[in-house]
This record gives C-alpha cells, structure tokens and sequence, in this order.
C-alpha cells in the first residue's frame, strides 16, 4: 500500500516538474535518500538532486549532491533559488507547530515550487509506531505503552526520558494546519477506506 501511495504521489510530482519552462532543473530533498529515487528511476535524469540531511550520507550517482543542513534554516539557499523543494514524510518529525512553521516558511521562501507530504493526524493507524489510535491516546498512555513495547519502527525506551524525547520527536499534522502552513499551495487529501491518509502540499 505504501509503495503504491508514493507511486501515485511520484505521478503528482512528475507533472509539477513538466510545468517548469526550462530543463534540467535543481531538486532539493529536504530529509530524503537516494534509494527513495532509485525506486522511483529517477537517478538518470539529468536533473540535479540535493539530498539535505542531518548527517552525510553517500551518493552513488553523478546527478546527485548530499548536503547536510536543517530544514527550519536554509541558509546555504537564497530565496527563490531552487527549481523544487521536495519532502516526503519529513515535516512531522518537527515535534513542535513552531518548527514546523520555520520549515514551511523555509520551504516557501527557497523554492520556486514545491511538493510537501505528510501523514494526517485523522488517519487511525499512526504511521511510526504502527499502533492503532496511538497518536490520540493521552501522554501519559502513549509513553507507558513504549516504555514497555517496542512498537513499529520504534524499539522500546529504557527511561522516562528516553520515552519523552521520542514522543516529542513526532507531530501529525491536520489539514487546517498544512493550509495555514502553505497557504500559497493547493492541498491534497490521500485517503483510505474513507479516512485521510497523508496531505501534500503543492506549489506550481
């Protein structure tokens, strides 16, 4: 399901780069890896592709560039000077609407266009810990429940402060809040068996 969900997703973005007037252009993926556009056979183009993380990670293509950086301050970028900014699945790893708001005014301020995904807070099955309804659950529930089990992609928590931190490490957003954190972009709903799914931000 995941991998048809980015295969659809992938469709969206190939239209946006259609839309630019000049080739190749400049793609910086904020939080991205390069196995992600070797699936999508992306990696013999001839188009530029800046790989921004928080750590170096190894490039195995010539079209490729690893930067490290963080994406609430681009400072590397000036305003405007990105053909397309694209993140998927990064922005609610922001634990904070503070930082996720510096991203998305980043995000806004680098790039001429711009394709933004994210897991939606309505979705029932939380997309990291895989636990159902996880995310809705109180604090005190949701930090008992990983200090005692290893849930999805998130091995258990020793400590209280271990348990803490991570839960402060994820923020799913709602689709009032993409709008108000791209308000110059057209949003997305993907949904599934009638909930909502993911939301994309997109910038033409």
């Amino acid at each position: 399901m995941a991998a048809s969900f980015r295969k659809r997703r992938f469709a969206l973005f190939h239209d946006l780069i259609s839309s630019n007037n000049h080739f190749p252009i400049t793609i910086l993926d904020i939080g991205g890896w390069q196995e992600f556009w070797e699936v999508m056979e992306f990696t013999d183009t001839p188009h530029q592709i800046i790989l921004l993380n928080l750590h170096e990670i190894r490039v195995r293509h010539p079209n490729f560039t690893s930067m490290v950086g963080d994406a609430r301050k681009l400072d590397s970028f000036a305003d405007k000077s990105v053909d397309v900014v694209f993140s998927n699945s990064v922005i609610e790893h922001l634990g904070t609407y503070a930082d996720q708001q510096q991203m998305a005014n980043e995000v806004r301020r680098v790039g001429k266009k711009y394709f933004v995904q994210t897991p939606s807070f309505f979705f029932p099955i939380e997309p990291h810990f895989l636990f159902p309804g996880f995310h809705w659950l109180p604090f005190s529930v949701r930090l008992l429940l990983i200090r005692r089990f290893s849930l999805g992609y998130i091995a258990r928590k020793q400590s209280r402060e271990q348990a803490m931190q991570t839960l402060g490490e994820f923020r799913l957003l709602k689709g009032n809040e993409m709008k108000a954190l791209f308000p110059d972009a057209s949003i997305y709903s993907e949904s599934v068996l009638g909930f909502t799914k993911s939301y994309i931000a997109l910038k033409q």
